[in-house]
């Protein structure tokens, strides 16, 4: 298992960032690679729904099917990604430090099995770098609206 917490301070209220946030039509303006976000079940965007999201990073193609596991923003909104050997689950918090500025805090762990377990040794730097530039970018993004 691998487990770390990343954050960044966005110089944006908590309402603002909220409702970017919470807007599935934004992923594609700042997670990159994200190709494909595909309603599953469920009511989409509540507790209990699933969604696969298509990725291209690279060469690499990939599919995550994420189950939103609890939505209690701006505290906590939990979900769990599934690929082939691996499940991530990532807790995401939103603190407002001012009226002008919020916290984005997310706490990831990682779960392996199969071949994936060997191989997630070598992994971890890689993962907290990735989750990270996913909170840079979401801040690019959420500063750069008015």
């Amino acid at each position: 298992m691998i487990k770390y917490t990343v954050d960044v301070i966005i110089n944006k209220d908590l309402e603002s960032i909220l409702d970017l946030f919470d807007n599935e039509a934004n992923l594609y303006k700042w997670m990159e690679g994200l190709q494909k976000f595909e309603h599953i079940s469920g009511t989409p965007g509540a507790e209990g729904s699933q969604s696969k999201m298509y990725f291209k990073m690279g060469k690499r193609e990939f599919i995550l099917l994420e189950t939103i596991i609890s939505k209690q923003l701006p505290g906590k909104f939990e979900c769990a990604y599934d690929a082939d050997g691996v499940r991530n689950v990532v807790i995401s918090r939103f603190i407002a430090l001012t009226d002008h500025q919020t916290q984005y805090i997310s706490e990831q762990e990682f779960h392996f099995k199969g071949l994936m377990k060997f191989f997630s040794i070598f992994l971890k730097s890689a993962f907290k770098k990735q989750s990270l530039k996913y909170l840079l970018d979401f801040k690019k993004f959420a500063e750069s609206k008015k």
